[in-house]
């Protein structure tokens, strides 16, 4: 089978979308498929390589508004590709909208990955709403799969209720070759937290957990948090960290390399995932990277992987933008027990439901159903 992968950006560029396209189509490439992946060049890159037996065709941008790359060359690369399926991805639309369109044109089957709604905030707030209006409507209506991450999104999501008979529920996948249990010392009394800091990203919920470090710290005087990712907020969550009093509790390690991840999931006692909006979150792929390395993680409900989490016992699932329930979590996950057995349990959890490998098998079965 001939696919075509139609995301914005792709490695070696480093985010949610770019990570599940990227493995997803190394498990299709495993499985027999041959696999074309065309997106924006960014970062600058070869125009065209192999990566991993993937074909990959990068465009020249001339901008770049809300997160998504404007490829003028697009809409006449489309037309002279030969696939069996056209697999697109939003929420960044253009790419999305140009592969609906020349789908139909063409009469192939499109596939689109609805991670979360398109929302903005400021200026780009008046775009997002014009196009949820307009275009949103048409790819919806010309998808003839929708696949999501997370089996509630369909009932927080304004847009997608109408089209349900064709939604399909595929989680996110983690590689458990390497995000996996390393023999390093644990940092006692540590919590972890992995973002980037920036305006977009405020829907991690960073500012609830520092407040929330001040309330465990009358508990648990040597509590210490560990933050990691830089942004343009960076120096904001200083200053919030010192308003609070709680500078020597909290440690910005800033930008941490790719190779380095591993080791800080490793080091910390628990991971901490406190997003507080379900329109901005996918399914919280960093929260089954840290139970791959054997970490409780403490999320909010709004977290895709928050049923499992609840369900399976491996850590604590608080009510979004509520920094004392969060710190009740915290401080009761600390003082546990059962902390090394939690952990245990939810590498196995991810083992058995969220590796690419099974991504990719549920993928292909809704590739092979539309065929």
């Amino acid at each position: 089978m001939k696919i075509l992968q139609t995301p914005v950006r792709f490695y070696p560029f480093i985010g949610g979308v770019e990570n599940y396209v990227y493995h997803l189509s190394e498990e299709l490439v495993k499985m027999g498929h041959q696999v074309k992946v065309i997106c924006a060049n960014e970062p600058h890159s070869p125009k065209e390589e192999v990566i991993n037996n993937i074909m990959v065709e990068r465009l020249p941008y001339i901008a770049k508004i809300a997160n998504t790359n404007l490829t003028p060359t697009l809409p006449f690369k489309i037309p002279g590709e030969d696939f069996d399926i056209l697999h697109t991805h939003l929420p960044t639309p253009w790419t999305a909208d140009w592969s609906a369109f020349y789908a139909k044109l063409k009469g192939k089957p499109l596939v689109l990955n609805y991670y979360n709604d398109i929302v903005a905030s400021g200026a780009a707030s008046n775009i997002a709403r014009f196009y949820n209006k307009t275009f949103l409507k048409f790819l919806l209506k010309q998808a003839d799969r929708i696949i999501i991450i997370q089996e509630d999104y369909i009932k927080t999501s304004p847009y997608l209720s109408k089209y349900a008979d064709k939604v399909r529920v595929v989680p996110v996948g983690v590689d458990v070759d390497r995000f996996k249990p390393l023999d390093v010392e644990t940092e006692k009394n540590s919590v972890f937290f992995l973002s980037l800091l920036d305006d977009y990203h405020l829907y991690k919920g960073l500012d609830y957990l520092l407040e929330s470090i001040k309330i465990v710290k009358e508990e648990i005087k040597d509590i210490k948090l560990i933050v990691g990712g830089k942004g343009t907020l960076l120096e904001h969550y200083k200053s919030m960290a010192e308003s609070l009093g709680i500078q020597d509790n909290v440690e910005f390690h800033g930008f941490i390399p790719e190779e380095e991840i591993v080791a800080y999931y490793n080091r910390c006692q628990i991971f901490a995932l406190p997003s507080i909006s379900s329109a901005q979150e996918g399914f919280g792929i960093v929260a089954l990277e840290a139970l791959a390395c054997e970490k409780p993680v403490i999320t909010t409900e709004i977290v895709g992987v928050s049923d499992e989490i609840a369900k399976e016992g491996l850590g604590a699932i608080v009510p979004p933008k509520d920094p004392n329930a969060l710190a009740e979590g915290i401080i009761k996950l600390l003082s546990s027990p059962d902390l090394r057995e939690m952990g245990e349990k939810g590498r196995g959890v991810v083992e058995d439901k969220f590796t690419w490998k099974r991504v990719a098998m549920l993928t292909d079965e809704i590739y092979q159903e539309l065929l």
